[in-house]
């Protein structure tokens, strides 16, 4: 009687158990992902700030800080322009964009603002915190004016301390420059939130996230003399713009060559008097020899 061979049975082929299979996207992340990428954002309103000397506050040390870390690329420093970190606020600024008449409520952007650490490499229109890796300013400095000042250090102090987690606050108030209180910072405690920064003897305040210090100088900035709010280095040397240090150089050098010629005329000066002396002893000996 012949017998059936058994046909070979075949093991289902399994994956490794460290191959995953791949994971798939959430709908709601995606839909978020999808509204986020249609949204146009303005980088301003282009709405004029309230005072002039603030635009000019801004422009100072956005190129104090552009001038004096010339060789870095790893940071980007940006003013006046907006910075998005949410949906709903960005949601906000475009419903009070569109609608002139809507009340000016939502966050649109610190004054200033540093964020260490990532591409400086290229300019950009605004700070969009879902587009930068979630990154959020390391310092925020807010210039005060009776108009903000109640909203920088209420709500807003909040928003940075509690939601950026921005490591270093300060603010300072422009048109009171030389009020005692004018220049305040916090630094941020992990566990007890934002913790007053203390003044040195000079009245500056040191910035461990930037290196420098925060402090005031005395000086006339486009036709404008006031008290402006300055970067340091750790040796308390005044922070230079790129023209302020074309100015330096420049008067570096014309001293150099106003040196130059001071000695030069001191050297012919002195030629003059030793041949005058020749002359007068030459002079002299003639007549010895003729008496």
């Amino acid at each position: 009687m012949a017998t059936l061979e058994t046909p070979p049975q075949t093991k289902p082929t399994l994956s490794p158990s460290w191959e995953m299979p791949p994971e798939q996207p959430d709908p709601e992340v995606v839909a978020m992902l999808k509204e986020l990428e249609a949204l146009d954002l303005p980088g301003s309103d282009g709405e004029p700030m309230e005072n002039e000397r603030e635009r000019i506050q801004i422009d100072l040390s956005l190129a104090a800080l552009d001038h004096g870390w010339r060789a870095r690329m790893d940071f980007y420093a940006g003013g006046n322009m907006f910075v998005y970190y949410s949906i709903k606020q960005a949601r906000e600024v475009l419903a009070e964009i569109d609608d002139a008449a809507r009340p000016k409520k939502a966050f649109r952007g610190p004054d200033l603002f540093v964020v260490l650490h990532v591409d400086g490499s290229y300019r950009r229109q605004k700070w969009v915190v879902w587009e930068e890796d979630g990154r959020y300013p390391d310092v925020i400095i807010e210039l005060l004016s009776p108009k903000t000042r109640a909203f920088d250090l209420g709500k807003k102090k909040t928003l940075y301390e509690q939601t950026f987690g921005t490591d270093e606050y300060f603010c300072f108030d422009y048109l009171k420059p030389d009020a005692i209180d004018s220049l305040l910072g916090w630094r941020l405690d992990a566990r007890r939130g934002y913790k007053p920064i203390k003044p040195d003897s000079r009245g500056w305040l040191w910035s461990e996230k930037l290196g420098l210090w925060l402090g005031k100088w005395q000086g006339t900035v486009l036709r404008d003399t006031t008290t402006w709010l300055r970067f340091y280095t750790p040796e308390g040397e005044l922070v230079l713009t790129l023209a302020e240090a074309a100015t330096a150089a420049r008067q570096a050098a014309e001293e150099q060559a106003n040196t130059a010629t001071a000695a030069r005329q001191a050297a012919e000066r002195r030629v003059e008097a030793a041949e005058s002396t020749i002359e007068h002893l030459q002079a002299e000996l003639a007549r010895l020899r003729g008496a």
